[in-house]
């Protein structure tokens, strides 16, 4: 609403107008009272003239010697300031033109002084006095004005500063404060949490009034604030009962992390947690073929994604599908930190794992290389020279030399791929990698076709669960190109609904006659003892064409090492 009439500009141009009155009063009667100053002088040199004039006709007549000085003082006194101040414009005209007739006449009478005319200045002295007190007369009318118009104007002054303020005094108590008992008694009211105040009725357009509808809409909003303010409170409260929910959350997952060795089942856990918790239609966490999930997916729905990342580093990716109100930003936030920084120092804790299972099994391969290896090579020596130095006429000897010389090759082959085995290595604990590692010089060594596939679940095998399965498919793929002479060799790797772990080595060689090993040949025997140290079975199927042999074994408890 606009102001028509602001209070404060009519009390600001009312306590002008006093002001201003005032100073037109005060400063009028000053300026009066300052061209007053020399009016009581102007009075006394108007009749020092007469005296002087009749002086003159004095000296005219008895004593001549003092007429000159005497003319002279009576020029200076004609001519002081106090006389020719009434020369200005606001003089009033008589006062003025009798100056300037006693100033205009004097050089005439001051030629009657000269000697031989001074019967005739006798003559003409009583009509020049009779000026003089003309002269007196009006300066005393002009001093008695000006003291009149000084009473009259601060007589008038008062008299408007008295009804102007008055005016203003109505003014204020009909416009101000009337308006402004209004406005407490209904701030009052409104103090009170009671609403219902009397109404403010201002009708000047002012700017109480335009308070008093701001006051009165304010009450009204302020009563609306005042019944939704138990609905905001609730719904505050339900805001930290969620913030404590997440909380609570946050710190159970902590506490899911840190209760045992990083596993997959741990993970496995916190997904189904989180995912109960927050009513999600499906939670999922993958990372490097790692693949765990709670919840079913809906094509339907869209997913939402979160990185797993520690100290820049990617390590997968967090997504979730909901068919409620989205979880808060802040807690998948949190929960996508807490899981990176867990799968990196689960990844962390395997790579130490299988170095340590690295170093050993090399540790062994040295001691085998430096000690069985050296005598082996020592005897095939010996062996050399034996043959040499037996004749030939001598066959069941040389019979005797040659099955030696077999066996001891044979020992020595098995001690090379013994060898070959425990120097396998499994970088960065990663089983998909170390198979691929292991398949590519066997590729090259024969003609055979060898495919690799797998489903995501390989990289949660711990260090000596991947060792195992390793060895067991080395010795699967050099049976069949070896002995079965396979042109075409799969491996496939899956997991089943149950977490059962599943590798299977099929070819399509001549297969496999007896599952009991000939003399000296323990390659069956180990894949066996493997399989129960992984707690699972080996299973060696003959097939048309070839054979297919099948590893199948539980997961693996957190605290156990196998």
């Amino acid at each position: 609403m606009i102001v028509q009439r602001p209070v404060t500009r009519t009390i600001a141009r009312a306590l002008s107008a006093i002001v201003l009155l005032s100073l037109l009063t005060t400063g009028l009667a000053l300026m009066t009272l300052s061209s007053s100053l020399r009016d009581a002088e102007a009075v006394n040199v108007a009749g020092s003239l007469r005296m002087q004039i009749y002086r003159l006709a004095w000296d005219s007549t008895r004593d001549p010697q003092q007429l000159a000085q005497h003319i002279q003082i009576y020029q200076q006194t004609l001519n002081l300031p106090a006389l020719q101040h009434l020369e200005r414009p606001w003089v009033p005209t008589e006062v003025a033109s009798r100056y300037r007739y006693l100033r205009s006449s004097w050089p005439m009478l001051q030629q009657m002084l000269q000697p031989g005319n001074t019967s005739v200045y006798q003559q003409r002295v009583a009509s020049y006095v009779s000026e003089i007190d003309r002269f007196v007369l009006a300066l005393q009318h002009y001093a008695e004005l000006k003291m009149n118009l000084v009473a009259a104007s601060s007589l008038f002054g008062f008299l408007a500063i008295v009804m102007l303020a008055l005016w203003t005094i109505r003014f204020i108590r009909r416009n101000v404060v009337r308006p402004l008992d209004a406005l407490v008694t209904a701030s009052q009211y409104v103090e009170q949490a009671n609403f219902s105040f009397p109404p403010l009725r201002v009708s000047q357009p002012t700017e109480l009034r335009v308070l008093a509808q701001a006051f009165t809409t304010m009450a009204e909003r302020l009563h609306s604030h005042y019944r939704l303010l138990e609905l905001t409170v609730r719904n505050k409260t339900e805001d930290l009962t969620q913030a404590n929910r997440t909380l609570k959350l946050l710190y159970e997952s902590s506490q899911v992390l840190t209760s045992s060795p990083l596993n997959p089942e741990l993970f496995q856990g916190l997904l189904r947690l989180v995912q109960l918790r927050e009513a999600l239609t499906i939670l999922k966490l993958t990372s490097d073929g790692i693949d765990f999930q709670a919840g079913v997916a809906d094509d339907t729905l869209s997913w939402v994604r979160l990185p797993l990342q520690q100290e820049d580093q990617l390590l997968g990716e967090l997504c979730w599908q909901t068919r409620r109100a989205p979880p808060a930003d802040e807690l998948m936030q949190s929960l996508a930190n807490m899981l990176g920084r867990s799968l990196w120092i689960w990844q962390t804790q395997k790579q130490y794992q299988q170095m340590l299972l690295i170093e050993e099994r090399s540790t062994i391969a040295r001691e085998l290389h430096d000690s069985l290896a050296q005598s082996l090579s020592f005897l095939r020596i010996q062996l050399t020279l034996l043959r040499r130095n037996v004749d030939d006429t001598q066959p069941q000897a040389q019979a005797i030399i040659a099955d030696f010389d077999r066996a001891l090759a044979e020992a020595y082959q098995q001690l090379r791929e013994l060898l070959t085995t425990f120097r396998l290595t499994i970088e960065q604990a990663d089983l998909v990698q170390a198979m691929q590692a292991m398949i590519a010089p066997l590729q090259e060594q024969s003609h055979a076709v060898i495919d690799f596939d797998y489903q995501p679940g390989l990289q949660t095998l711990d260090a000596q669960q991947q060792v195992h399965v390793l060895q067991i498919a080395r010795e699967a793929l050099l049976n069949a190109i070896r002995h079965a002479h396979a042109r075409h060799i799969r491996i496939h790797y899956q997991r089943d609904a149950d977490a059962t772990h599943r590798l299977t080595i099929e070819d399509d060689g001549c297969g496999i006659i007896s599952q009991e090993e000939p003399p000296g040949h323990y390659g069956l025997t180990i894949m066996a003892e493997r399989a129960a140290r992984l707690a699972g079975s080996l299973q060696v199927t003959p097939q048309m064409p070839g054979t297919c042999v099948t590893l199948c074994f539980p997961p693996r408890p957190a605290h156990r090492l196998a």
